[in-house]
């Protein structure tokens, strides 16, 4: 049986990263992953400014270490379609010049991304890297430590501190953190990899796409290298169920009648098969620690509810996990209360965003709202270039909860 002061079950983005910043602080670790790397996730791919400033945290030189990579796309920004048609574009960086700036973010498939990390970690020796082993059951003791155990019973791990980062299907969230899955705080997700898809940005702008007869849902198109894009669609779990929606069907009929995409996958293939998943999202604050524990990423919910980006804030959450376990060792600490340290840095940093997501995901209940922002958008300079600022000033962002902001906007 392992014997360790720190465990991190799941060596995703918000793992690895904990486990990066742990050896950059000089502390050991053991890493525990179900899969064997590289290994598939089904996910939209996208690679915000904000991963790109967490790969700069673990390391200056990781951001170019990765633009290096053969399987990613540099990203210039997102392209909102509205209800309405109205193409809302929004780039990242605001004049923009791609030959010249740094991109501000990428796309990569994750069994790449995920296993660029995972290669950062095999070279740090304060860390133990397990792939292959799945972890069934969680004992704790006596002295609140815990015990792991895998599927056959037998024990694999002693460990003072658990750092839990695997997944959004978490056995340890639902059973000893008892967090519930609420519909309205949940969102199913679909993803699928065509190829030959027409008509992608020169630029690589995300897609999201937002169309009347699928709303509160939406569509997306992401531009992956070699011609490949990664196509899906996401929807609150609470609206799945109420509308009984069947998401493949809708996510297939769209591409086959919809005007603007039936064109455009005249000639696409459909690469491997269609694959679901869940995204708990951020839009609620939840307990993400305990009594010698922690909840990282998808794990503790922290899915932004607006765009459902979780690879950033995952790595955020595994950078504040390291900083508050190396507190708790260094204090012999590992109470609940101590461990609240970590909520309230994780939601320091993290709460105002999802909370003005959880406002722009309402903001779909008022199409018609929506198009006239992306009209009005298109046409004025000033404004696209507020709604461009937005995505990196919060400030700027909390004008989406005051009705002046919509009433100037509608009658100027």
């Amino acid at each position: 049986m392992y014997q360790t002061n720190i465990c991190i079950l799941g060596a995703g983005p918000g793992g690895a990263t904990a486990a990066l910043h742990l050896a950059n602080k000089g502390i050991p670790s053991l890493l525990i992953d179900k899969a064997t790397f590289p290994r598939d996730k089904v996910c939209g791919d996208a690679l915000s400014g904000k991963v790109v400033n967490e790969l700069r945290r673990i390391s200056p030189d990781l951001p170019a270490l990765f633009s290096q990579h053969e399987e990613q796309l540099p990203s210039w920004g997102i392209h909102f379609i509205s209800p309405g048609g109205q193409k809302l574009s929004v780039p990242f960086k605001y004049n923009y010049t791609p030959e010249q700036d740094t991109p501000a973010g990428y796309i990569s498939k994750r069994i790449h991304f995920d296993n660029f990390l995972v290669d950062q970690v095999r070279q740090r020796p304060e860390v133990q890297l397990l792939e292959g082993i799945d972890i069934a059951k969680h004992e704790r003791q006596a002295d609140g430590s815990f015990i792991l155990s895998g599927k056959g019973g037998e024990p694999l791990v002693h460990t003072k501190l658990l750092l839990v980062a695997n997944g959004a299907q978490s056995g340890f969230t639902r059973h000893v953190a008892k967090l519930e899955q609420e519909p309205a705080h949940f969102c199913a997700g679909l993803r699928a990899y065509y190829q030959n898809v027409a008509g992608l940005d020169k630029d690589n702008f995300i897609e999201l796409h937002f169309f009347k007869d699928f709303l509160p849902g939406y569509f997306w198109i992401f531009p992956l290298p070699n011609g490949h894009a990664n196509v899906g669609v996401g929807m609150l779990s609470s609206v799945v169920r109420k509308k009984k929606v069947n998401l493949k069907k809708e996510m297939l009929r769209m591409i086959e009648t919809h005007p603007e995409l039936q064109q455009r996958f005249a000639n696409a293939e459909l690469v491997d098969d269609i694959k679901g998943y869940g995204l708990p999202l951020g839009s609620k604050k939840r307990s993400i620690s305990g009594d010698n524990y922690m909840l990282l990423g998808d794990a503790g919910a922290l899915i932004d509810p607006f765009t459902g980006e979780g690879i950033s804030n995952a790595m955020i959450s595994g950078r504040w996990a390291a900083e508050q376990a190396a507190q708790c060792l260094q204090q012999e600490n590992f109470s609940a209360a101590f461990l609240k340290g970590y909520d309230a840095a994780v939601y320091n940093r993290l709460w105002k965003e999802l909370k003005l997501s959880r406002k722009m995901q309402q903001l779909l209940d008022y199409p018609w709202l929506f198009n006239q922002i992306a009209s009005k958008a298109s046409k004025n300079k000033a404004l696209a270039e507020t709604i461009s600022c937005m995505f990196n000033d919060l400030d700027l962002r909390e004008r989406l909860k005051q009705p002046s902001f919509y009433f100037k906007l509608l009658f100027n």
